[in-house]
């Protein structure tokens, strides 16, 4: 449509010297654009609007927000600076500015436009719990809890609970923010609340109740994947492996690239192996999609060793060292795939190639206690008694020491939680 054809301007490209009464009918035309998603035709309208009436807001803003749909940020903030600098108590303006940088990633230089937004207009919902939002980012915890507590008061929503947890979790008050998480999940059954709840009661290892929630939650979201793996962890942790297995092996149906899925899928299958068949295809499905994924190729490896163990067929152990080798050529630092390689060495009696892997693993890790005691096993088998006598000492050490109970498995359980939660907030 030629909007033209209907509000017709003067062929003039001097737009000044129009005169101030056809700013009304240069914004409307490139309004009529805007909301057409012609934007290209809009700017040169609401440009010619911001310069007919410079004083007018609105007119800033219009064009800084058809600046940004074109991809052009820079000049968006310049428009909406302006805006800001003719209207500075004007709630829109800060709110705009505020919004702007929240979306460009700038968290801390979005808090203070917010915030002045927040104190002209505290009945404004989205923008306090955008505000909140970003002083949990940017750790201001004390004034983003007054600002969900003023919104509480106004609308009483579950995704505001879930971010008063947040904030409890963050100072350290554990039972209160699993109090908080279990109300946002019961005021809203997202799958968002109710990975929140489940997985802050998996984090503080009060393991039942967690499976209670990831339970109810795979039967409203059967096809979440990390619900799933919340499920499987979950699960694995109380020692109920078959079941973790089973939870795990679905998430990696739906998300067959998700390499959390696959660390504990290995963990909850390593400890006491069933389902094999499924688990190997499963691993051989990552290996294929990932080829250069170093840990991909050992998990594939590991399923084929264990699983032909657990079932007692031949294993094609040329097949498996080939992985090992690869997952060690693809990163030379991935301690696991070291150690086992050294052990595969070990069982065939070539020690010439199983010392160097287990030397290389207590290069990466020396507090890695299994390997000093291989090592010493095959210096004992090698007839190097003092090599053999060290290894066991530094093994006898780390042992009584602790030293390698580092409560790996906790800080893997907080990466998935951590990196699964959606992004905080909503900007």
């Amino acid at each position: 449509m030629q909007l033209e054809a209907i509000l017709p301007i003067p062929n003039d490209p001097a737009l000044e010297h129009l005169g101030p009464q056809y700013f009304p009918v240069e914004e409307l035309l490139g309004l009529c654009y805007a909301s057409m998603s012609q934007d290209e035709r809009a700017v040169p309208y609401l440009e010619a609007a911001t310069r007919l009436n410079p004083k007018a807001e609105e007119a800033h803003t219009n064009l800084a927000a058809s600046l940004l749909r074109l991809g052009r940020p820079d000049q968006a903030l310049g428009e909406f600076r302006e805006a800001l600098a003719i209207a500075p108590q004007d709630y829109t303006a800060n709110h705009n500015l505020g919004e702007f940088y929240i979306q460009g990633g700038k968290i801390a230089a979005a808090v203070p436009f917010l915030e002045k937004a927040q104190q002209i207009k505290p009945d404004a919902y989205d923008n306090g719990y955008d505000l909140a939002t970003a002083d949990l980012m940017v750790g201001r915890y004390a004034a983003g809890h007054q600002v969900v507590q003023s919104l509480l008061q106004l609308k009483n929503t579950g995704e505001l609970h879930d971010l008063e947890a947040q904030f409890d979790e963050k100072e350290g008050k554990y039972v209160d923010a699993a109090n908080e998480f279990e109300t946002a999940a019961h005021l809203d059954p997202s799958e968002n609340n109710l990975f929140d709840w489940g997985s802050e009661l998996l984090l503080h290892r009060t393991y039942d109740p967690a499976i209670e929630v990831f339970r109810a939650a795979a039967q409203r979201y059967p096809s979440s994947p990390r619900i799933l793996i919340g499920l499987g962890i979950s699960l694995y942790a109380r020692g109920l492996y078959e079941e973790a297995v089973k939870a795990l092996l679905a998430g990696a149906d739906i998300s067959p690239r998700e390499p959390r899925c696959y660390l504990f899928l290995s963990k909850a299958y390593y400890t006491q192996q069933s389902h094999t068949p499924e688990v190997i295809q499963r691993f051989h499905r990552y290996a294929d999609l990932e080829p250069n994924n170093a840990l991909a190729q050992y998990y594939y490896a590991m399923s084929l060793w264990k699983g032909g163990q657990t079932e007692g067929a031949p294993v094609d152990m040329q097949h498996v060292e080939s992985l090992l080798q690869r997952a060690v050529t693809l990163d030379g630092k991935l301690t696991e795939a070291h150690f086992e390689l050294g052990n595969l060495y070990s069982g065939r009696h070539d020690y010439a190639q199983s010392v160097p892997q287990y030397r290389r693993v207590i290069e990466l890790d020396p507090k890695f206690a299994d390997a000093h005691f291989r090592l010493a096993t095959d210096y004992t088998h090698m007839g190097d008694k003092s090599q053999a006598q060290a290894e066991f000492a530094i093994y006898q050490k780390l042992r009584s020491e602790h030293l390698a109970a580092s409560d790996k498995e906790g800080d893997e359980l907080q990466q998935f939680v951590y990196t699964s939660k959606a992004p905080t907030g909503n900007p």
